[in-house]
């Protein structure tokens, strides 16, 4: 009987996926770590620097019912799924990511921020206030509140300098 392989994402250690990917792909299995130049703010100055597309995941082609060498494969935490049932991975969507960084095109994880997520500032001279986030102008901005009065201002902020707060449940 022969089964067709599918693609899976493993779990892996955060930092640890360019040695997963390494250790995966020398017993042989096919492995996919998708990296990415991202901005890297540094006390001086901004660096440019590779960087794994999806942090803590590297994608492998396997037989699903034999996935005990990738589990055991060191920095590996798990195979992503439903509970103990791993979850298979369509072609086409990491065929796509594929294509994309093979072509040059200009491509960066996003970060899920959305118009109107709070967010706190991580750096610089606003470091710990709090704000809601917006893109005004093609630009990054927090708006900045005095809720009594009802007005608001917008600053133009580098993304590398916030965070996303986690929202309160209600």
């Amino acid at each position: 009987m022969h089964t067709e392989y599918r693609w899976y994402a493993l779990y892996v250690a955060t930092r640890k996926e360019k040695l997963v990917a390494s250790a995966i792909s020398e017993k042989g299995y096919e492995c996919f770590l998708p990296v990415c130049n991202s901005r890297r703010l540094w006390s001086d100055r901004v660096k440019v620097v590779p960087v794994p597309l999806f942090q803590g995941y590297v994608f492998s082609r396997f037989d699903a019912r034999y996935r005990l060498p990738l589990l055991t494969t060191p920095g590996v935490r798990g195979v992503v799924g439903n509970g103990k049932v791993p979850a298979s991975i369509p072609d086409h969507e990491l065929e796509a990511i594929r294509l994309a960084v093979q072509n040059g095109f200009a491509i960066e994880a996003c970060d899920g921020l959305e118009q109107g997520d709070p967010v706190r500032v991580t750096k610089g001279a606003l470091a710990g206030v709090e704000a809601e986030f917006v893109r005004y102008r093609g630009t990054d901005r927090l708006v900045l509140s005095v809720s009594l009065i009802q007005r608001s201002v917008a600053v133009e902020i580098d993304r590398l300098c916030v965070e996303p707060i986690k929202k309160r449940a209600a």
